[in-house]
């Protein structure tokens, strides 16, 4: 396959540009549009390394001529524009130089058996895309946001994920109900109540249910759970970060 003939444009007016300029600068956008933004190498390599194609493939005019060979053969559509038409739109301090606009994946159901993450009113972008990471790498491939949770395909949490979204089923926006399919067991972190993290034997898959930053896991949630689990803080903390408090979880299930 070779690279498409780019399209140029030079029209920061251009209603392409001006949805993008959206999916890149507004939290929601993806769910108003169907598509989201994942700008630079990096992830636009995780996306296809997974064989996710992007829709359309954004350059800037001086990053074209140095676009990696996939990268500028994996779209039907490529669209150059001029660096400072693509800063205008970048949410990164150094524009990446490329992007891809990739479609969102179809709503998927909530799969009774496979090992989750759920997000309770998790926040943070750079918290809730760190958490995803950890997930991916621990082999927790269904994520699920309560309501309140940040935007999962939003760009902040997307650039915090580096990539892992594209290995992940994630289902976002649901109610407490939602968690009615699921059959295996729900495991609950405290800093207060449970058994050590080190001493658990953590069923095998399983449900981790991570909180609020400030409020933590909501107390329906805590009537669901059938395990507690505390994390030995030594150092006289109070609390651990949600998402290093996930990934000493997560990495504890994976043995």
């Amino acid at each position: 396959m070779s690279a498409a003939p780019p399209q140029h444009i030079s029209s920061r007016d251009n209603a392409f540009l001006k949805d993008l300029r959206r999916l890149a600068q507004d939290n929601t956008a993806y769910r108003k549009q169907g598509r989201f933004w994942a700008e630079g190498d990096h992830l636009c390599r995780a996306a296809l390394v997974r064989g996710v194609q992007p829709a359309v493939a954004v350059f800037s005019e001086s990053f074209w001529p140095l676009a990696p060979v996939e990268c500028a053969q994996a779209a039907i559509k490529n669209i150059v524009i001029a660096d400072a038409l693509f800063a205008d739109i970048s949410g990164l301090e150094s524009p990446a130089g490329m992007g891809f606009v990739l479609d969102l994946p179809a709503a998927a159901p909530v799969q009774p058996h496979m090992a989750s993450v759920i997000l309770d009113r998790v926040q943070d972008a750079g918290n809730v895309g760190s958490i995803l990471r950890s997930a991916g790498a621990f082999g927790f491939k269904q994520i699920i946001a309560l309501k309140g949770t940040a935007a999962l395909w939003s760009p902040k949490v997307l650039r915090a994920g580096m990539g892992a979204h594209f290995g992940l089923t994630l289902i976002e926006g649901v109610e407490l109900d939602a968690l009615d399919t699921l059959q295996v067991p729900l495991v609950v972190t405290s800093s207060h109540q449970g058994e050590l993290i080190q001493n658990m034997k953590v069923p095998q898959p399983c449900a981790w249910a991570m909180g609020h930053e400030g409020q933590g896991v909501c107390a329906e949630l805590m009537q669901r759970a059938s395990h507690f689990a505390r994390i030995c803080q030594p150092g006289g903390e109070e609390s651990l970060n949600v998402a290093a408090a996930a990934a000493i979880c997560l990495h504890a299930s994976s043995l």
